[in-house]
C-alpha cells in the first residue's frame, strides 16, 4: 500500500517529515510532493503530483488553500482515503471525495502509525 504525503518538506521539525520517516520505519511505500525538493530517509520529495501511480492514502500536510490546486488529481488518482491531518482539516475536499468513494478521516497520521491504526 502507497502514501502519498502531501506537503512533504525536508524540515526535521515538520510533522510531514516526521511522517514520512515514521511511514519508512512501518516499511509503507511513500511518494512525497512538496514546494520544495529533497531527500527524506529514502524518499525523493517531487515539486509535481505523480501521475499514474497507484496510492491508497493520501495524507495532508497542507492548509486547506493550498489543497484546492491538487482537488482533481487527488479524485483521479482514486486513494482509498484521505487523511487530514490536525490543521489540513477541509470538509470541502471531504464531501468532494466522500461522493468519489473515497474514505475521508481527521486523523494524526504519526498517531495512527504508533498505536497500529493505520
Amino acid at each position: 500500500m502507497k502514501t502519498l504525503v502531501l506537503g512533504a518538506s525536508t524540515n526535521l521539525s515538520r510533522y510531514s517529515n516526521k511522517a514520512i520517516n515514521l511511514l519508512r520505519a512501518h516499511q509503507h511505500e511513500v511518494v512525497a510532493v512538496g514546494r520544495d525538493t529533497g531527500i527524506v530517509a529514502d524518499v525523493t520529495i517531487q515539486s509535481s503530483f505523480p501521475e499514474n501511480e497507484k496510492i491508497d492514502t493520501v495524507t495532508m500536510y497542507l492548509s486547506p488553500i493550498h489543497q484546492q490546486g491538487y482537488y482533481d488529481k487527488i479524485i483521479a488518482a482514486k486513494p482509498r482515503r484521505i487523511i487530514f491531518n490536525p490543521g489540513a482539516e477541509n470538509t470541502e475536499l471531504g464531501k468532494v471525495a466522500e461522493q468519489n468513494g473515497i474514505k475521508t478521516e481527521e486523523a494524526c497520521t504519526l498517531v495512527l502509525l504508533n498505536t497500529g491504526q493505520y
